[in-house]
């Protein structure tokens, strides 16, 4: 299992200030971009298998300048079937950033279930969504995901015969 290098500029920050969540969106980017280096997505959904469980990425929106994405493992078969983490992110490549833009309150996980959406106040709601998602990177890294090119499905070349 590789080891992550500790963010020492994170740790020093002042929790639940503009700087310091600032550095967290910086830190999500920089594990975000290990874990997809493709930055430009060029897919719509993709896999990783770890090893701890299947991890999912599906990209919801494209822009010039950002991509939201959702990230999540599914537990449970057919209509029982739940995902578990489920959180939404902003990726804003020209800034470099990366944000945790929603989470799925109905979490399996005592530490995720409550914490509010993006539309409450941004500083002081913000930062334990976001130090989820860094704390949640770091380990799908450990756990050996990544969304590389090799991991995403090709689409079929069009038939050229005539």
């Amino acid at each position: 299992m590789p080891k992550l290098k500790r963010n020492h500029w994170l740790a020093s920050a002042q929790p639940r200030s503009f700087t310091g969540l600032m550095g967290l969106y910086e830190s999500n980017f920089r594990r975000f971009e290990r874990l997809a280096p493709e930055l430009e997505l060029p897919f719509e959904s993709a896999t990783s298998q770890g090893e701890d469980a299947v991890l999912h990425l599906r990209v919801i929106e494209r822009c010039r300048y950002t991509t939201t994405v959702n990230l999540t493992y599914w537990f449970g078969e057919g209509a029982a079937a739940h995902p578990d983490p489920d959180l939404t992110l902003r990726v804003y490549r020209d800034a470099e950033l990366a944000e945790a833009i929603y989470c799925d309150a109905r979490s399996r996980y005592a530490a995720l279930a409550g914490v509010p959406n993006i539309d409450e106040d941004v500083l002081s709601e913000q930062w334990p969504r976001n130090l989820l998602l860094n704390k949640w990177l770091a380990y799908c890294l450990a756990q050996g995901h990544g969304f590389g090119g090799a991991n995403r499905p090709r689409r079929q070349p069009a038939d050229v015969s005539g």
